[in-house]
């Protein structure tokens, strides 16, 4: 899969007049690469982001999101569309995990399964899909964790819960807000490590917003924001 986002523009009222949010917006995130977007607070990166994972739709532009056979142009999606693409296409790790309270790490896993509308209609679907949540919890180092509820896990490691629950229906994007902004340095950078890792072996386009600028050096692209405006930072990522 390759995201393309088009000369998008977005804009919201303002008053008697129009706040440009998007201006004229355009990038390229191909199967596997980490693309990451810094810029101050306000500057648009939420907005492209939420433009990105069809919970806000542009005033113009394509979103792209492309096969060898096939394209999606995620702008054009009405509501229902888009609920449906976002449940079985595209990974989103908020800032926050915003984790159920009630639910194990595991549970959390085989709930997103069942809202990305695969169901446990069978005994042997059910263990199909505690088999994978359990592998994707190994996969993010929290094997051992499977049983304990948000209370009970570190911040990282509610992190790591969310970014394996954004893995569980196999997306083709994955969206990441801030991923380390909670997290100490040493936490972060183990974030980002495991990111990396799983866009690469999931081979899904990734598009990272961050304010540390410590790991943009790992990144196949980095964009810099302001005022809506995108440009990209040839100066930074392994892609430059």
């Amino acid at each position: 899969m390759t995201l393309t986002v088009d000369d998008v523009t977005l804009t919201y009222p303002d008053g008697a007049d129009r706040l440009t949010a998007l201006d004229h917006v355009s990038l390229r995130v191909d199967a596997g690469a980490v693309a990451a977007i810094t810029g101050p607070s306000g500057s648009g990166k939420s907005s492209l982001l939420a433009v990105v994972a069809t919970l806000t739709r542009p005033d113009s532009g394509r979103v792209l999101l492309e096969t060898d056979s096939d394209a999606i142009d995620l702008a054009t999606l009405g509501r229902r569309e888009a609920a449906a693409v976002r449940r079985s296409s595209i990974g989103i790790v908020f800032q926050q995990a915003n984790l159920v309270p009630a639910l194990t790490a595991l549970e959390q896993l085989e709930m997103m399964h069942h809202l990305g509308g695969q169901g446990f209609t069978t005994p042997a679907r059910r263990r199909e899909t505690r088999a994978k949540a359990r592998e994707l919890l190994d996969a993010v180092g929290l094997a051992q964790q499977a049983a304990k509820r948000p209370a009970q896990l570190s911040g990282g490691q509610r992190q790591r819960v969310n970014i394996a629950r954004a893995l569980m229906n196999d997306p083709a994007l994955l969206v990441v807000d801030e991923p380390t902004s909670a997290l100490d340095s040493e936490r972060g950078a183990a974030i980002i490590d495991l990111i990396l890792a799983v866009a690469d072996d999931h081979r899904a386009a990734t598009l990272l917003v961050t304010h540390d600028r410590t790991h943009l050096p790992r990144m196949d692209a980095v964009y810099h924001m302001t005022d809506g405006a995108l440009t990209r930072d040839r100066t930074a990522g392994v892609a430059a």
